[in-house]
């Protein structure tokens, strides 16, 4: 992993950008955003995805695998996600040429120039919660400017340009550079410690929230619930701070709220009430729905108009997406990768599943968490699911650590009945298949590659059935 260098200075005029790391969500939304500018594109990324080739399908140019042959002879900058390691072919030739590489943040931030920025932080939520606001600000008549972590699903895309002086983004606090942003209105959805990896304590990331919170220009709307939010916020000194949640002392207060099926509920703000209904299930959507009515209602719009607004979200892909049905059972994918996001996600599957179960597939995102965290994730995972089948542990950036493997999570379960761990994809997929039964969810859970054991899943429903 390397750690961004912000000091290094971003040039007044590209032309032409290299991506390493292209196939990213967030990467290739603001790949496409420079090819938006008129500015030529390549790219590179260790394996092939579908936002690889919808970026390419624009007009950049991609490469599957790092070479330094991938680095085009004329290019005025290099963009890099944290993800890539200090010996990236590509990262090392660059600098060798004295290639002005610049970390993906500062290119977002190049390009927001002096607009109006709406940034969206937290542990979780981000991405829903800004595909909330981007559909809404869409669905009120204006067309904003937006870079988010996932494609939102009515619009098929990750980002896009707008005429609008608005511009949203999901900013990302896991490396702190959503502190480099010069944001206007911050949205924070909570502050569940993570990535301590970065932060080295618990302190040192609320205090990086403070500082986010703190340099808005606007306004800050924050999470009442959040235990994490509301320290955050007692140290504010911010003259405009609207707080939402289901707390009796919220500003945009959350009430009854009805999880059977799409999730509704009441809205109130100021002694005025507004009742919602969203196309998205789980309790959390309602709340993360109230977050992006909050954002609207700093902008200038009206409560009812906000709400009718924010109704029309269709989700985000990656965000409880169902991807086929076999014999009757449903195959779903999130991107949950926290504890808090894993309970988010099977509470809302329960909430429309019936009398089906839930069967969890899940896949423990990086060494350092699934260490710090193997724990939580048992509990939430046996709490939640009626079985789990548990993978080995995607590493992502991070080297492995000795002992640290999937069977970790499995081996806390309370009852080992509830839990199953394969490290073969095949013999995963296999067992799925044979514990499943009509009219049940299995859910793929992590941000790593699990998605791409859904295929074989499916098939190998198919092949119970024959």
């Amino acid at each position: 992993m390397i750690r961004p260098d912000l000091s290094t200075p971003v040039p007044e005029h590209i032309g032409a950008a290299h991506f390493i790391g292209i196939g990213g969500s967030g990467m290739s939304g603001l790949a496409g955003m420079f090819l938006d500018r008129g500015i030529r594109v390549s790219g590179s990324d260790r394996a092939d995805s579908a936002a690889m080739r919808r970026v390419e399908e624009r007009g950049a140019t991609v490469h599957v695998g790092h070479d330094a042959a991938n680095l085009p002879a004329e290019v005025d900058a290099v963009v890099f996600t944290g993800a890539i390691w200090p010996e990236n072919p590509e990262y090392l030739l660059a600098i060798e040429r004295g290639i002005p590489v610049i970390h993906r943040s500062q290119a977002l931030s190049w390009l927001i120039g002096g607009r109006r920025l709406v940034s969206v932080a937290g542990a979780h939520g981000k991405t829903t919660s800004t595909g909330m606001i981007v559909t809404a600000l869409r669905a009120l008549g204006t067309e904003p400017t937006f870079v988010n972590g996932g494609v939102i699903a009515d619009l098929g895309v990750s980002s896009g340009t707008g005429s609008n002086e608005v511009f949203v983004i999901e900013a990302d606090e896991s490396d702190g550079t959503f502190l480099l942003y010069d944001t206007s209105i911050a949205l924070i959805t909570n502050v569940d410690p993570d990535h301590l990896d970065h932060w080295k304590s618990r302190e040192a990331f609320y205090d990086g929230f403070r500082t986010f919170a703190g340099g808005a220009r606007e306004a800050v709307v924050i999470s009442s619930d959040d235990p994490g939010a509301r320290v955050v916020a007692e140290g504010l000194a911010h003259e405009h701070v609207l707080s939402f949640g289901e707390a009796a002392d919220a500003d945009l207060r959350v009430t009854d709220i009805v999880t059977e099926g799409p999730v509704s509920f009441s809205l109130t703000h100021r002694g005025e009430t507004v009742a919602g209904r969203l196309a998205v299930p789980g309790a959390h959507n309602a709340i993360n729905a109230a977050g992006a009515v909050g954002v609207l209602l700093t902008l200038g719009y009206d409560l009812e108009g906000a709400v009718r607004a924010v109704e029309g979200f269709g989700g985000t892909v990656r965000r409880f997406e169902l991807h086929g049905v076999e014999r009757g059972v449903s195959v779903f994918d999130d991107y949950a990768h926290h504890p808090t996001e894993v309970a988010a996600a099977l509470a809302a599957a329960r909430t429309v599943v019936g009398d089906g179960r839930i069967i969890a597939l899940h896949q423990p995102h990086t060494y350092s968490r699934t260490q710090e965290m193997f724990r939580e994730f048992a509990e939430v995972l046996e709490s939640h699911a009626d079985h789990t089948v548990v993978l080995d542990v995607y590493g992502a950036r991070e080297d492995p650590i000795p002992g640290v493997t999937g069977e970790l999570v499995s081996g806390a379960f309370a009852d080992p009945d509830h839990v199953h761990f394969v490290a073969d994809w095949q013999a995963a997929a296999d067992y799925t298949a044979s514990v499943a039964r009509d009219g049940d969810y299995i859910i793929t859970l992590g941000c790593g590659n699990v998605y791409q054991i859904i295929p074989q899943v499916l098939q190998a429903l198919a092949g119970e059935q024959d």
